[in-house]
């Protein structure tokens, strides 16, 4: 099969960060395995961090990729929610070979049917950040899709462009919050009220400013989905008493949660997407869920991709100019690849 890796952590500019491998075809599935045809993939952060430069060399390629949509080829034995045929979606698992490659073995329990009204890029671009957005809201937070038991609340999204920022509005107003969200150019402030931000502020100028010229004095819920040690302080002061904030991003230094955390009694929520499939929890089918749930919205009109870019087939070229526009910080939305040259 085809496939793209690499055998070297490298910068993105060097031609040998990633390259095109042929590879022998995965084992046939076992247990609740599918193998999966991959028709489409997208980039998120994640890759970039696992491709970054540092030491060491793979006897073999590794292969990267947590965003894909497919058709299953095969299923394991074990296999109860799809048959050969269907049109999947999947994030995956980050302790596994990833999805940048033309067949994938992956655990149904981590799967969704792909959205009937998309196409194979437009679903590549939702798994990881549907279920970053969707874990970190509803399930790390006290909080319900159901609109009704959000009305009044307001949620501040920092990062509101960015991938997992673009579903989380979305979400956000689902499920009836009234949200905030944070860019700090034109087109992405433009961005961040196409996928139904009431309010844009800029994450470059003091946050309690902005917010208090719109008639907020307080959130009651902020995703931090850039950098949480800069916005760790002016969260803390502006998240309402038993407040809530939702982190992704590793913290470079060490974090004060006493006041005004302590003093407002503010709930501090962890996602890591991978957390399910990494340590093979019971609940991993809460990902197939989740993924199922979601493509009824997209499918309803609920929700909408957030695919901006599509850079062509599956390739290494392609694949690192992928890598290039996430590391700028300046992509809007996702980004896409489909087919295979």
């Amino acid at each position: 099969m085809k496939a793209v890796g690499l055998t070297r952590y490298l910068p993105i500019g060097d031609p040998a960060s990633l390259e095109n491998f042929d590879l022998p075809d995965p084992p046939a599935p076992q247990g609740r395995d599918l193998l999966v045809s991959v028709q489409a993939v997208s980039v998120n952060p994640v890759d970039t961090k696992l491709r970054s430069p540092k030491p060491g060399e793979e006897a073999t390629p590794r292969i990267l990729g947590f965003d894909a949509a497919g058709t299953v080829l095969a299923t394991g034995p074990d296999v109860t929610a799809f048959e050969v045929g269907d049109e999947v979606y999947y994030a995956g698992d980050v302790t596994r070979p990833g999805c940048n490659a033309q067949l994938q073995l992956v655990d149904e329990r981590l799967v969704g049917r792909k959205p009937a009204t998309l196409d194979f890029a437009e679903a590549a671009a939702l798994p990881l950040t549907t279920l970053t957005a969707w874990e970190l809201l509803f399930q790390r937070m006290p909080f319900q899709l159901d609109g009704k038991r959000n009305t009044g609340r307001t949620l501040l999204v920092i990062g509101g462009a960015g991938g997992v920022g673009s579903i989380a509005i979305q979400l956000g107003r689902h499920a009836g919050f009234s949200v905030i969200a944070t860019a700090s150019r034109e087109e992405t402030g433009n961005w961040c009220r196409q996928m139904g931000a009431d309010h844009v502020v800029d994450h470059r100028q003091p946050l309690a400013a902005q917010l208090q010229a719109l008639g907020i004095a307080q959130v009651d819920a902020a995703l931090n989905l850039a950098d949480t040690d800069h916005y760790w302080q002016a969260l803390g002061e502006l998240l309402a008493p038993q407040g809530h904030v939702g982190l992704v991003v590793e913290p470079r230094g060490e974090l004060r949660i006493g006041d005004p955390y302590k003093a407002k009694c503010i709930g501090i929520h962890w996602e890591f997407m991978f957390a399910r499939a990494r340590f093979r929890t019971a609940d991993m089918i809460e990902q197939h869920r989740i993924l199922t749930r979601a493509a009824s919205l997209i499918d309803a009109g609920e929700l909408r991709t957030t695919l901006t870019r599509r850079l062509g087939p599956i390739n290494a070229a392609n694949l690192r100019q992928a890598h290039a526009l996430l590391e700028s910080g300046r992509t809007i939305g996702k980004v896409a690849l489909e087919g295979w040259a």
